[in-house]
């Protein structure tokens, strides 16, 4: 993980401590130490390979999971899930990076930025284009041989 000066990274849970409770920040956090509550930000949430989170769902624009997240994550733009990175929840993300040796369970959403449901997208995809026949009469109008 880069130098936290360079994130801009405003607030910390340093390796070794615990804390619990709701935690809003305006900018980024770094969780080294054990963190078990509600984490909101206005930017990234930095899991570091020491960080442990216990949460209902991680808030973010961005987040970077090296540790242990049990819970779910919701990032308006990216998650990135590193070799050393555990996940116990659902992901909802527009864009996801996982590196090999990720362990993750739960259902994830990649919305590829969409506001529409995603359902939606995709349901329509499939049926547009040419369709399979569903009578034998259907077949030979389309030339279609039985």
């Amino acid at each position: 993980m880069p130098p936290k000066q360079e994130q801009g990274i405003n607030s910390i849970i340093g390796e070794g401590s615990v804390f619990q409770g709701k935690f809003f920040v305006n900018g980024s956090i770094q969780v080294d130490g054990k963190f078990e509550g509600d984490i909101n930000t206005t930017e990234h949430v930095f899991v570091g390979e020491t960080g442990k989170v216990k949460t209902e769902v991680i808030r973010a624009k961005n987040v970077t999971v090296s540790g242990v997240v049990i819970g779910g994550i919701e990032a308006q733009e990216s998650v990135k899930l590193t070799e050393t990175g555990r996940v116990l929840g659902n992901i909802v993300t527009p864009q996801l990076e996982v590196k090999p040796g990720v362990i993750l369970k739960g259902e994830v959403l990649i919305t590829a930025g969409q506001k529409k449901e995603v359902e939606k997208i995709i349901e329509d995809a499939y049926n547009s284009g040419p369709s399979i026949p569903t009578t034998m009469k259907e077949s030979s109008e389309r030339g279609g041989i039985l």
